[in-house]
């Protein structure tokens, strides 16, 4: 059996390591998980409620087009339902917009640091990868502008960027969109965006009416607390979206995640609670980063991407025999590491982790 040439050398995606494997592995009785940006105050118990009720009706395939779901989201968007997809995360949305716009040749370019779903799935398609340095972790548009060609099909900007945490201002998007040839589609990745505070920031959303080219995509996985449900979603104009919808699954949603993504939407307490709780975490992680003199860059999101000085693998197993689960090794920031917001007993026990780790690297250093 012969695989497609262009998929052999893939790596399959890491996603942050288990609780249950790090506690069997070191023979830990506790261990908490900063790895994979989750939220950890759950998510809102009206989404809960309405997963279990639906429960109920598993025998049954879900509705294929999310009808209930589509419409809510739309009315609270203030979009037209034709301008909405939903995915198994916003990660399949990525998927089916690669497929439907992607052929072998074409030229896609994205950031040399950011979520690793768009340079897999540009692969996958055989597309030539245009990756672009990030300038101090942020997305350097212009960079990117001047590599557009007649080739290039899709550009990719992660807003806030995943792992760095950083943003492109609303003048900054707008200048760039303006430039961006109209054959081009620009898929803005906004899957931390609830957690955002700076006014500067873009809301993607109020810039569709101006841009039939670009691609908003959203999760219900991070500030929502659905990320085992699996839905996320993206807002376009209707004809991408109609594009990207030839290329869906049937019934690629299931009723549990319909169900609890719709009663999360109206639960908007949660949601602040999860943004205040959330910018709370930032401010302590960032305030004992400058004591242990750690640079760090601007969190936008749910986690903070901070230069621990050593080498992040080496520190990660570290934290990790402490019984704290962070995300290391990326290729172009070999001495950061990731950390997501946690509570506050979580983010208090990951600094002690640290400060007792850094300690022990400089006595025996």
């Amino acid at each position: 059996m012969q695989p497609k040439s262009n998929i052999v050398h893939l790596p399959v995606y890491q996603p942050g390591k288990p609780i249950e494997d790090v506690k069997r592995e070191l023979g830990l009785t506790e261990v908490i998980k900063l790895a994979s940006n989750e939220n950890p105050l759950g998510c809102s118990e009206q989404a809960r409620t309405a997963a279990i009720q639906e429960m109920g009706q598993s025998h049954i395939y879900p509705d294929g087009a999310s009808v209930e779901l589509t419409a809510a989201l739309a009315e609270r968007l203030s979009v037209q339902t034709n301008q909405i997809i939903f995915g198994t995360g916003s990660s399949e949305v990525i998927l089916m917009a690669a497929r439907a716009f992607l052929a072998p040749g074409d030229e896609t370019i994205m950031a040399d640091e950011t979520f690793s779903q768009y340079k897999h799935n540009a692969e996958v398609e055989n597309a030539r990868l245009i990756e672009v340095p990030l300038a101090n972790g942020k997305h350097d548009l212009p960079a990117m502008l001047a590599k557009v060609t007649d080739r290039t099909k899709i550009i990719w900007v992660c807003n806030p960027n995943n792992p760095t945490g950083t943003i492109v201002t609303k003048d900054e998007l707008v200048s760039f969109l303006d430039q961006v040839p109209k054959h081009v589609l620009v898929i803005l990745d906004e899957a931390y965006c609830e957690f955002v505070n700076d006014p500067d920031f873009p809301d993607g959303l109020q810039l569709l009416d101006s841009y039939r080219n670009l691609l908003v995509l959203r999760t219900f996985s991070k500030i929502y607390g659905l990320a085992s449900l699996r839905i996320g979603y993206g807002v376009g104009h209707p004809d991408v979206i109609r594009f990207i919808n030839q290329v869906r699954e049937p019934f690629n949603t299931t009723r549990m995640a319909q169900a609890a993504a719709k009663a999360a939407l109206s639960d908007q307490a949660f949601i602040d609670r999860c943004r205040k709780e959330n910018a709370e975490g930032i401010a302590f992680m960032a305030g004992r980063f400058d004591a242990l003199g750690l640079p760090y860059f601007p969190a936008h999101g749910n986690f903070i991407m901070v230069d621990v000085k050593r080498p992040s693998m080496e520190m990660f197993g570290a934290l990790l025999r402490k019984g704290v689960i962070t995300r290391a090794g990326w290729t172009y920031y070999p001495t950061h590491i990731r950390v997501s917001i946690g509570t506050k007993e979580q983010n208090e026990k990951f600094m002690t982790a640290l400060e007792q780790v850094l300690q022990e690297s400089a006595v025996h250093g």
